[in-house]
């Protein structure tokens, strides 16, 4: 009984931190309709920040704290409000998920910057070892501070929102903003003091947790698991029910504690994941969310249908490429090229979840890791049979995760996504080898596993392997252009659209959702397990969340509608650490780069590769600048295969290349023909374009014509019929 009783009141301490950054989470989405998910990170900024300013620089606590919690932390809540989400007001949920979650991974890679993840840090808490006997349990100071800090936030966060004009006018401004607006209320600045106030929370709860937990990066970042599971009791809205939910969270971790450290390494590695398995049974408890029908204010979006010639054109130019590359590249950098291609197809396994269904999935890269253990343990020697295995093992579990939360969608849909990243690395990819049923299990047994590359011709050098993996992408590539030209892609954009109105005409959207979230996880399984071939001894952190996260933000800022977009994630996950390697003052910046790009550009649906076609549109109309583009652009790659250039110098000579002929165009030393069309917008080669808008906006974006009557009877096939 005295085990039991000293547990609680342990446990009591960690709920009040758990209370006070949950809270911060709760009043930020309260008053803005905002889920920040980069609570975590400005908890552990606000952490780090404490420790330079304390310990480092060796100031006085309270001094400290005040300029931490009454200075830089509200002002850097009101700058984030301000420059980023403020422009969001009007967005769809997915874009803001993507903002936040870019501001994450930007966090992250600052706080790895400013503090390197390999010096210790170490952090006192409140009052020393100063300790009190609470009914026989010693208690330190500081858990007795975190408790009364908890208690007081609770209380004056109540008398803000509900006794004050200030939290009035923050609640009306979420419920109606222009409403709220025209009775007097200053939304802007309701909002900005919200931020404000929330980001004080997570850096004080950062600051009490450090000294508990140590200060490590990714650990404070990952307290946000524990808010968001308190925060999901209380529904995002009832601030009671959410410190009912930390409690509920700090006395399961307390107990776990005391009662599962003996059970062994399995079951006390558990623990870490407790909040996790609490927000997915959550999230599941969850009255299911109406289908939600398209805005009345958004950005055009453009999800390309390629022809088959195109698409066939488009595929043979991915293995030409392949081709080519293996035949300038030295064997390592061969190597590292095709990893950027096995990234690259577990970001196309995003296009048709997240691009042409608008699903989105925080765990992509968990799929990614199903697939490599699976091709490790049954694949051996590259057996293709591995392979095939991947595929099914990994769509089968994508299909179990799916199942539980496919009446989900948004922001929820993203919490449980990131909730079974979470489980499965904090978890199952760390366990112990075990046993079930007189069968021993091993994920990662040595702490990692090999995997064999694919037993297929020219795999045994590293170009080979580049060819082989650019084939794959390109057959991949293929089976995404047919769901997109198939009525079950037409019913994924439906989907997408509004999915009221797609249950309304009766389609089953649990069923589609279903089907998609399988196809996507087999492709990602396969992806996973060519990239460990790429690796050959694999570890689990290749695959955990925070690595899934900037799969998603760089895909989105290329153009998760197409292609692309997976292209340019891989090249820059992959990419990446070849310039790091090579320029190594690059290193932080590339920590920071995805999240910078993503929020900066996470609020473009169609990403940087359709401003591109829109940019080079022109060409089209101009053969001869077009000629001269791809004279320059080949004239600089048979330059790089005698090794004339090579490196950096090879780059900007491609670039300048693939510029020349609409530079021309500009300067007006060439004529093109009419480019009304592709400065509007439109989609060259594509065939739901009718003229230069979209068959599905044609009387909103203008008045139908009779051109426009006659484009629509060829696209539906319908002037055979008049005729």
């Amino acid at each position: 009984m005295d085990q039991f009783f000293e547990a609680t009141v342990l446990g009591l301490a960690t709920a009040s931190i758990v209370a006070v950054a949950a809270s911060g989470l709760v009043l930020t989405y309260t008053t803005t309709g905002i889920f920040n998910f980069a609570h975590g990170a400005l908890g552990m900024m606000g952490a780090f920040t404490y420790w330079q300013l304390r310990v480092d620089w060796g100031w006085p606590a309270p001094v400290a704290l005040v300029v931490v919690l009454g200075i830089l932390a509200p002002a850097v809540g009101a700058l984030i409000e301000l420059v980023i989400m403020r422009g969001l007001t009007d967005a769809p949920e997915t874009v803001r998920v993507v903002v936040s979650i870019s501001l994450l991974v930007a966090l992250l890679g600052l706080g790895q910057w400013l503090w390197s993840p390999q010096e210790a840090h170490p952090v006192t808490r409140f009052w020393g070892q100063s300790r009190l006997d609470v009914l026989g349990v010693t208690v330190n100071y500081h858990d007795l501070a975190a408790f009364g800090i908890a208690i007081a936030l609770a209380i004056g966060l109540r008398l803000l929102l509900y006794r004050s004009r200030p939290g009035l006018a923050m609640r009306a401004a979420v419920d109606d903003r222009p409403l709220s607006a025209l009775n007097g209320a200053r939304p802007d600045r309701s909002a900005m003091l919200a931020w404000g106030i929330g980001c004080a929370c997570a850096a004080l709860a950062g600051i009490l947790i450090a000294p508990i937990t140590t200060l490590n990066h990714i650990n404070l970042t990952l307290l946000i698991v524990n808010a968001y599971a308190a925060a999901m009791i209380g529904r995002l809205r009832n601030l009671p029910m959410t410190f009912l939910g930390a409690l509920l969270l700090g006395l399961a971790d307390s107990y776990a504690i005391t009662y599962l450290s003996d059970k062994g390494q399995n079951w006390d590695r558990f623990r870490f994941v407790l909040p996790v398995v609490v927000l997915f049974a959550v999230l599941l408890i969850l009255r299911q969310p109406k289908p939600r029908g398209h805005a009345l204010m958004r950005t055009r979006e453009i999800i390309p249908k390629p022809s088959w010639l195109g698409a066939a054109i488009t595929a043979g130019a991915f293995v030409a490429a392949g081709l080519y590359l293996s035949k300038v590249l030295t064997e390592p950098d061969a190597l590292s090229a095709s990893r950027v291609v096995a990234l690259a197809i577990i970001g196309l396994s995003l296009v048709p979840l997240v691009g042409f269904g608008g699903q989105l999935s925080l765990c992509q890269m968990s799929f990614a890791g199903i697939g490599a253990v699976i091709m490790a343990h049954h694949g051996h020697g590259g057996s293709l049979a591995g392979l095939l295995y991947a595929a099914i093992g990994a769509g089968v579990v994508g299909a179990i995760v799916a199942l539980p939360s496919i009446r989900l969608g948004g922001l929820y849909l993203a919490l449980a996504t990131a909730a079974f990243a979470v489980f499965l690395d904090r978890w199952i990819f760390v366990l112990e080898p075990f046993e079930i049923a007189g069968v021993t299990i091993k994920l990662f047994p040595q702490g990692s596993v090999f995997v064999d590359r694919p037993d297929l011709p020219g795999t045994d050098t590293n170009g080979g392997l580049l060819v082989v993996l650019s084939v794959i992408f390109a057959l991949l590539y293929l089976l995404v252009v047919v769901v997109r030209r198939s009525i079950f892609g037409y019913r994924l954009l439906a989907m997408k659209d509004s999915a009221a109105a797609s249950a309304t005409i009766g389609m089953n959207l649990t069923a589609t959702k279903l089907l998609v979230f399988t196809l996507s996880a087999a492709m990602a399984g396969v992806g996973g397990a060519l990239y460990g071939g790429t690796l050959g001894s694999t570890p689990p952190d290749r695959f955990n969340f925070f690595t899934s996260l900037p799969l998603l933000l760089l895909g989105v800022v290329g153009g998760i509608g197409s292609a692309a977009g997976a292209l340019l994630a891989g090249f820059l996950l992959g990419g990446l650490p070849v310039i790091v390697a090579n320029y190594p003052w690059f290193e932080n910046i590339a920590a920071v780069l995805p999240g910078l790009m993503g929020v900066a550009l996470g609020r473009n649906p169609n990403g940087i590769v359709q401003d591109l076609r829109v940019a080079f549109a022109p060409l089209a109309k101009a053969p001869a600048a077009l000629a001269i583009t791809l004279a320059a652009v080949g004239g600089v790659l048979v330059l790089r295969w005698a090794d004339v250039v090579s490196g950096l110098s090879f780059g900007l000579a491609l670039v300048v290349a693939a510029l020349s002929g609409g530079l021309l165009l500009r300067l007006g030393v060439l004529r093109g023909g009419e480019l009304a069309g592709a400065l509007a917008g439109g989609t060259v080669g594509d065939e739901d374009v009718v003229d230069d808008v979209p068959l599905e906006w044609l009387g909103i974006e203008r008045e139908f014509t009779a051109a426009d009557v006659a484009g629509l009877d060829r696209a539906l096939g319908l002037e055979r019929v008049r005729t």
